[in-house]
């Protein structure tokens, strides 16, 4: 299965937070598995530590270096065919960085590890 992080999810995973599921966690750890983080989680992850709201043990860049180097976590950059699906879709979820991996999972055909209920109700597969 090729599984796509939302940003909580991956906060959650690397420091093994105890907001994880068990589901979560097996998935993760499912090394069948391809697990990716998408560049505009990355992206949040900079925008949020920038404003205050993220405090991270090391700079962002290195960081997410490390978590996904130490936890096999592949990147999925953001594509046009990605981008090209936020005209399909309803505004039932207003952040602009859900949106996207929403995006990057219909063009792609990811299942999207999220706790996140708004996710759900788009027409992509969630796992929690």
């Amino acid at each position: 299965m090729n599984v796509l992080l939302d940003t909580c999810a991956f906060l959650w995973l690397t420091s093994d937070d105890a907001a994880l599921s068990e589901k979560a966690k097996t998935v993760f750890q499912n090394r069948d598995n391809t697990v990716l983080l998408s560049s505009v989680s990355i992206w949040e992850v900079l925008v949020k530590h920038q404003l205050g709201k993220l405090p991270l043990p090391l700079a962002p860049e290195a960081f997410v270096r490390q978590q996904c180097r130490d936890h096999l976590i592949d990147y999925l950059p953001l594509d046009e065919k990605a981008v090209f699906q936020l005209s399909r879709l309803p505004t039932l979820h207003r952040d602009p960085f859900d949106r996207m991996l929403i995006c990057q999972a219909m063009a792609h055909d990811l299942v999207i590890l999220t706790a996140d209920g708004l996710i759900s109700q788009y027409p992509v597969a969630t796992l929690w």
